[in-house]
């Protein structure tokens, strides 16, 4: 479960802190009161889009931490993220630059990071998101996940992106005479131009170590020169005077035996300076390039930088571009050969596509009668009694795309007697809700947290009863956060807690407190549309509410 939520300048939340409840909670408030702002913030922390507007006037940046129990994740998944305690906590920054900074137990990580957890964690379903129910290509999606068929999926889209290609490549062959030729004479144009320099990998990288070296070399052979000669060629040079010294210790040593280091001191600083004689004869060597050969490696690595300019950026690259551009050659000058193999390759690549779609299409319809079925009695208690809920799969084999063969639609029927029609031409706001919420639940059965945000838009009444009933069961086993206008969702709720905005001169701030006893009761009778005093007919129906939801 959701521990507790700590919010810091976020919009116009101050420095907030929420501690939550097993079961459901509940957010209830006038409107306009910012209700909303909690189920942003988490799921700010949870790897959602931060925009740094959000930041409140006068902060530099905005802090959002959560806190989970530990036990609600697989023991694979707190392997994988170091969770070892009962708890652990997630926190997100936002500042003013736009610089995101995120972190699981304290360790920095990424925002990505974030939101593959937090999918793990707690699935939202937002104010609008009943809306998408009206667009049946969201109805395909919805289905294949209820399945769980993803691997069939994915080879349905390889598949398909397989014959794609090889229709393409079918198109390239079958270009007119003069295309083809165009084309032929571009490629080996191009293959020439590489051919000509014959570029080796590494090669721009030794160059470019080597040239700036050669570009200088007469000043550098002049002061190597001067160094050897000093150290080395002149009579009285650093190591034949060291040589000297040597000796002659060497010779004192055999008398006084203390001044054995010193000797061996001299000795090994004689050898340090023959070692460098000699390094210092070897990069002479190097030097003495003549102009001409310098001119040619400047030349060719000015070749090689404009091949790179233009098939790089690497070499790597450019000789990459070369063997594509040969077998690009060799099929133009093969086309008729193959074409029938790429003819051939593709008929048996299309039956295969075919094949695995109309696997893909039977696991679809299997799986839209478990969907319906399980749709119609999630929602039933809902005041559906007469409902029927389906899902039409229909295959066109003609037109196969990356998602396969299929067109899903959800039907719907809220009356006896009357036929399934498209859900989107029949359902009013708050049936859309409700069907929803029935999703949802069947959807998300093992997501340890739901976030419902005005899941009851559209409906009241004996209806909103059950809508509270239905999250306050769909919170057995789980935690449910939502955001309610209505007093019979809020009534059963096991934390309820209050939102209210206020305002000075200066700036406007939401405030959260959770309720209990006297003053829930007050918020009930609020949301009832009445007076909120004790003595009041809307107080009354409030503890009656709050009397009921206990009773159940």
């Amino acid at each position: 479960m959701l521990v507790n939520l700590r919010v810091q300048h976020f919009a116009i939340i101050s420095d907030l802190t929420l501690n939550f409840a097993p079961g459901l909670n509940v957010f209830s408030g006038e409107t306009g009161a910012g209700k909303s702002i909690v189920i942003e913030a988490l799921g700010f922390v949870l790897g959602a889009r931060g925009d740094v507007s959000l930041i409140e006037e006068g902060a530099e940046k905005m802090s959002v931490q959560a806190t989970f129990a530990s036990n609600i994740l697989p023991k694979e998944t707190r392997k994988q993220y170091g969770l070892t305690a009962d708890q652990f906590t997630l926190r997100r920054e936002l500042d003013r630059k736009g610089k995101n900074k995120a972190f699981i137990e304290g360790r920095a990580t990424t925002v990505t990071a974030l939101a593959q957890l937090g999918q793990q964690l707690v699935d939202f379903h937002g104010q609008h998101d009943h809306q998408s129910l009206l667009h049946a290509n969201v109805h395909l999606n919805l289905l294949d996940q209820f399945a769980k068929h993803e691997k069939l999926v994915s080879q349905v889209a390889q598949a398909w992106q397989h014959t794609q290609t090889l229709k393409n490549k079918l198109e390239t062959l079958r270009l007119s005479a003069q295309e083809k030729e165009r084309l032929l004479d571009m490629s080996q144009y191009q293959l020439q131009e590489i051919e000509r320099v014959n570029p080796k990998p590494g090669e721009d990288s030794e160059l470019d170590q080597t040239l700036p070296k050669l570009k200088h070399a007469g000043k550098l052979l002049e002061w190597a020169n001067q160094a050897y000669e000093e150290l080395y060629a002149a009579e009285a040079s650093a190591t034949s005077r060291a040589g000297k010294a040597a000796r002659a210790l060497a010779s004192m040593a055999e008398l006084d035996e203390n001044l054995a280091p010193l000797a061996e001191n001299v000795q090994n600083a004689l050898i340090t300076l023959e070692d460098a004689a000699n390094t210092l004869s070897d990069y002479k060597d190097d030097l003495n390039i003549d102009e001409d050969s310098l001119d040619k490696m400047l030349e060719r690595h000015e070749k090689i930088k404009r091949l790179k300019l233009k098939y790089g950026p690497e070499i790597s690259d450019v000789l990459k571009t070369a063997e594509d551009l040969r077998v690009k050659i060799d099929n133009l000058n093969h086309a008729e050969e193959h074409e029938q193999d790429l003819v051939r390759e593709l008929d048996h690549a299309q039956k295969e596509l075919a094949n695995l779609a109309q696997e893909l299409h039977e696991k679809r319809l299997k799986a839209a009668d478990k969907l319906s079925t399980q749709i119609t009695a999630q929602i039933k208690p809902l005041g559906f009694n007469q409902v029927k809920f389906g899902v039409a799969v229909e295959m066109d084999e003609e037109n196969i795309t990356s998602t396969g063969a299929d067109k899903v639609e959800f039907l719907f029927s809220p009356n006896p007697g009357a036929s399934l029609r498209p859900l989107k031409n029949i359902a009013s706001g708050g049936e859309i809700s409700r069907v929803m919420l029935g999703l949802k639940t069947v959807l998300a059965p093992t997501v340890p947290v739901m976030v419902f945000d005005e899941i009851d838009a559209g409906i009241g009444g004996e209806t909103g009863w059950l809508v509270g009933e239905k999250l306050h069961a769909c919170a057995q086993g789980r935690q449910v956060l939502c955001v309610t206008h209505l007093a019979q969702v809020a009534s059963q709720a096991d934390q309820n807690f209050q939102v209210t905005k206020t305002a000075d001169k200066n700036a406007t701030h939401v405030g959260i407190i959770p309720l209990n006893d006297e003053n829930l009761t007050a918020e009930i009778a609020r949301m009832l549309g009445g007076a909120k005093g004790k003595n009041s007919a809307a107080f009354a129906h409030a503890e009656e509410l709050l009397k009921n939801a206990q009773r159940n």
